[in-house]
């Protein structure tokens, strides 16, 4: 009788004597799968917080100095500052004036000025002005005439009138006979008088009963006198 065939123990892997452990495909498989996932999400995934952070701060730093920037920019653009409109006036000295619209001396001649007569004629023709003092010319560019005085209680025919005059200290002159503008004059017989250019009347045709006598110009007044 043969006996019964006694198979042989197991060892502590579990496998027949003589043979070896092998891992199942299936775990295999599942780990190669958790490992694909986990570097699929490394790469995949957004900027760590630290990196967010410190863009974020990177950002907020340059945004004052752009602010900066352009307000510098828009600061250098506009200097210097527009002036208001009464700086931006002309810096020419004005003359004195006052709320009265009428024109006079004052507005010709500064405050503390002290323009001679000359001058201040002059201005007044520059200016347009000859009405006033303006009538005159300046002290010594036009002498006074030399004619014939005619007293203040002559009565002068028709065609002959009296001119005043004064000094340039102001002193009055005594008036001189001076044929009339405009006017034809003729001689005793009946011709043409040619009348001056200044028509002064000398004594030839001076009207009957006029005394013949030249003025006098008085004497300049000295000035610790006036």
């Amino acid at each position: 009788m043969t006996a019964p065939r006694q198979s042989s123990p197991a060892n502590s892997n579990g496998s027949q004597d003589g043979g070896f452990w092998h891992p199942s495909l299936g775990y295999l498989f599942i780990a190669f799968g958790l490992a694909l996932g986990g570097m699929a999400y490394l790469l995949l995934s957004p900027s760590s917080p630290l990196e967010m952070l410190g863009e974020g701060d990177k950002s907020a730093a340059t945004t004052p100095t752009a602010s900066a920037t352009t307000t510098a920019s828009n600061t250098a653009g506009t200097w210097p500052p527009a002036l208001p409109a009464r700086a931006q006036a002309t810096d020419s000295i004005q003359p004195e004036g006052d709320a009265d619209p009428t024109r006079d001396l004052s507005s010709y001649v500064m405050r503390g000025e002290k323009p001679t007569m000359p001058e201040v004629i002059e201005r007044l023709h520059k200016a347009g002005v000859h009405e006033g003092l303006g009538a005159f010319n300046p002290p010594g560019t036009r002498p006074p005439l030399i004619g014939l005085a005619v007293p203040e209680d002559f009565v002068l025919p028709e065609g002959y009138v009296r001119h005043h005059q004064a000094t340039d200290d102001g002193q009055r002159i005594e008036a001189i006979l001076m044929f009339a503008p405009d006017r034809q004059f003729f001689d005793a017989n009946k011709q043409p008088i040619t009348v001056p250019a200044n028509r002064v009347v000398p004594p030839e045709h001076a009207p009957p009963g006029l005394p013949i006598r030249r003025i006098v110009l008085p004497k300049p007044i000295e000035p610790e006198s006036r």
